[in-house]
């Protein structure tokens, strides 16, 4: 093959892509995903941090979309600096697993891959606290909080947090 290398390399890719994929006369699919609007979440995670606050607990919430990805933060007064991570891991695990960061513990313990696979990737917090957000079954997202003395005190100021919006997600 003579020639530019970098030309003929981007040739075959798309040929090959062209090949596996649709004709290039047929129109792209392009996937929809949903998001928490940004004023809910702020809410939310206000709602969070206030609830423990009266419970007299120092806490952080983090709201994350269904990806994982932070939405809305927000660090309670006199709440140590390692909530930040603490809260962010709860909600990643609880979005990207689908499932309440409590139950995800609860598998774990029967779970191997879970304990032993999942528990160590990157971003992942096996501890109470994380609560998924699903609406019409679909997961849009995850709340967690931490910075109380037990996950499942985390996982009731998550859950006020997320009562507070949900009857207007839609």
């Amino acid at each position: 093959m003579k020639g530019n290398p970098v030309l003929t390399l981007a040739a075959l890719i798309a040929a090959g892509c062209s090949m596996l994929g649709a004709p290039e006369t047929e129109a792209a699919q392009i996937l929809t995903t949903h998001r928490i609007p940004a004023a809910l979440a702020l809410e939310a995670v206000g709602e969070a941090v206030e609830a423990c606050a009266k419970q007299g607990y120092a806490e952080t919430a983090v709201l994350v979309d269904a990806d994982g990805v932070k939405q809305a933060v927000l660090r309670g007064d006199g709440t140590g600096v390692h909530s930040l991570d603490s809260a962010a891991g709860k909600a990643y695990t609880s979005a990207t697993l689908k499932a309440d960061t409590e139950a995800v513990v609860e598998r774990a313990k029967t779970d191997p891959i879970i304990a032993n696979v999942i528990a160590k990737l990157p971003n992942m917090l096996l501890d109470g606290g994380g609560v998924v957000i699903k609406i019409n079954g679909e997961v849009f997202g995850a709340i967690a909080a931490s910075g109380a003395p037990g996950g499942d005190i985390d996982e009731g100021c998550a859950k006020a947090g997320l009562e507070k919006i949900r009857g207007r997600l839609q």
